[in-house]
Formats: C-alpha cells, structure tokens, sequence
C-alpha cells in the first residue's frame, strides 16, 4: 500500500445499514493493511481547530521560564508541559526535536475522577487557553468513540464493547511544537520512529508534510490529509488486545529540507487511551490454531506505566 486509505464517518452515522456496514469493512481493512486512516465527517471543526492552534501558538511562544514553569516534577509527563528534546522513542537515548504540553480529563468538569488522574494544569498567562482545550479534548473523545464501535463490529464484537473501558478513560491530548531548526541534527529527528502506546490516535495537523507510515512492505510512505481531515491509527493496546489483527504501525516525524528549518510545525495528536483497568488480554475471537496468541495478559495501566519508562519520561 503506498497511501494513506481515506474515510467518511457520516457513512457509519447514517440510518442505511448497508452503508454503516461498508464503512465498518472499509476501516477495518485499512486498519489491517497498514493501521493508519484519514477520516472525514468527525465532530472537530475548521473554527475550533483554528481557536486550539492560536493558543498552542500562543503559549509556545511564550519565555522559557514560564513554560517551564509548568513542567511537574516526577510526574512523567503525563500533565501540563514537557521540555525540549526530554522525551526519545523506545530504544533511543537522543532526544526528539519537540517540546509539548498535555491535557487530560477535565476534572473540574467531572470531579468523580479526581481519584484517577492528576489535575489539568491552568495557563494563567492565556485567557482561552484550556477552555479550548476541554473542549477540543471533548470532540476527539467522541469522534474516538465512534470509530472504537465501528471496529468492534469489524471485530464481531457488540458495537458497543469499548464504551464501557473509554468512558472517564486516561486519554492526553498533545500539543506539540517542533521549533525551528538552528544548526544540523547529528541523529535526532523531530520524532524517531516509534509506535504509539494507546488504542487509537486521532492526529490533527497533518496537513503539513513529514509524518511518514511504514507500510507492511517495509517502506516509508508519507502521510498527508486534507484540511477536513484527522489522521487515525492503531496503538499498541489495540494490537495487544487483537492479537495482531489490527497492528500497530511505526511511523516518525522526519526533519524538513533545510530551506525548511526556519519554520515551526506544529501537531495535535489525542491518544484515546482506555480506564487503566481494562484487560488488554488477546480476544478469544483473533486467537486460533493459525494465529496463537501473541502477548501476555496485562492491564493498561500497568502496560502504559512500562511504555512511559521505555521513553524516558518515567524511572522504574
């Protein structure tokens, strides 16, 4: 496969069966083929996309000493901002070319959490700011949730089966800002090859060239959506939990031509992580004589403890 399969959510939406049943096979094989989805017709729209990018814009822009203001200590991450280079991919030790900032529930908004997951950090310096992430958050989640019912039923599971692991689940929305590029990288990428820990990433912002997918015949393809579109692929939670049916695919964010250097690119990827109790336990249904099971029985979060230690953001 050398491109990206392209999908409209509205057909899954639709009250026609046998058009909610050709998206259903339509993403599943793309998903199966090379784990990676360009999606129309989600709830995220132009203006309030717009709105996140001027406050993402905004924020990254402001002095270092104040951004770092907002890194918490010990806390891997997982909330608020995280510095230049500090995170790398599984395997490496440099540093990826990147600095970003992390949403989570908004638990002022659902207080029945507060046990679970730590607080969203407030930026006082930006009026907008986390209001319009909440609610960017908010808009991914449910556009996530549907596409999980959509690959239960390419599962043959309920349609349904996600609901209960994803509602109040550890999902992030990441900022990301890739800054300009002042002298030549020796072997750090703005995001080596890696893939992605959770069940499904929704990825806004790649409209603008270096996400690269390798596909099953091992060659890297770039991937590009329209402007109305999200980018979609599977994590390593959701291949655990198929047994590789749906496999996680490896991708990166190489660095630009150097005519490039001088501009900032910025990504808005929403990993939908599920409840840190939801089994990721290979389903019976992808588990048989041809294709045995393949991974061990473990939580999510104790898996996503174990994948945040591999990228340097936690100690063991």
């Amino acid at each position: 496969m050398q491109h990206i399969p392209q999908a409209d959510l509205n057909e899954f939406l639709s009250d026609e069966p046998a058009r909610k049943a050709a998206f259903v096979q339509q993403i599943g094989e793309a998903f199966q083929e090379i784990g990676f989805l360009a999606l129309k017709g989600h709830f995220l729209d132009a203006v309030l996309q717009e709105q996140l990018y001027r406050e993402i814009r905004n924020f990254f822009e402001l002095p270092p000493e104040i951004k770092s203001s907002y890194e918490v200590k010990d806390g891997g991450g997982q909330r608020g901002y995280t510095g230049f280079g500090k995170e790398h991919a599984a395997g490496r030790t440099v540093g990826d070319l990147k600095e970003f900032w992390h949403f989570g529930q908004d638990l002022e908004n659902k207080p029945f959490l507060k046990d679970n997951y730590p607080d969203n950090l407030n930026v006082k310096e930006l009026e907008n700011f986390n209001s319009v992430g909440n609610l960017v958050f908010l808009k991914l989640e449910e556009t996530a949730k549907v596409v999980l019912q959509a690959l239960a039923l390419y599962l043959k599971l309920d349609e349904h089966y996600f609901d209960e692991f994803i509602e109040g689940g550890n999902s992030i929305l990441r900022a990301i800002h890739y800054p300009p590029i002042t002298e030549a990288p020796k072997e750090a990428e703005r995001a080596a090859a890696h893939g992605d820990i959770n069940l499904i990433t929704l990825l806004m912002g790649a409209q603008g060239g270096g996400l690269q997918v390798l596909n099953r015949q091992n060659q890297w393809i770039d991937a590009v959506a329209e402007p109305d579109e999200l980018m979609i692929n599977i994590g390593d939670m959701l291949s655990r939990l198929t047994n590789n049916l749906l496999p996680s695919t490896i991708h990166r964010v190489v660095n630009p031509p150097q005519e490039q250097w001088a501009n900032s690119r910025y990504s808005l990827p929403f990993f939908m992580h599920p409840i840190p109790q939801m089994p990721l336990n290979c389903l019976a249904e992808t588990v048989d004589e041809t294709h045995p099971k393949q991974y061990d029985d473990i939580l999510a979060g104790a898996f996503l403890h174990q994948r945040l230690v591999d990228l340097g953001l936690f100690k063991k």
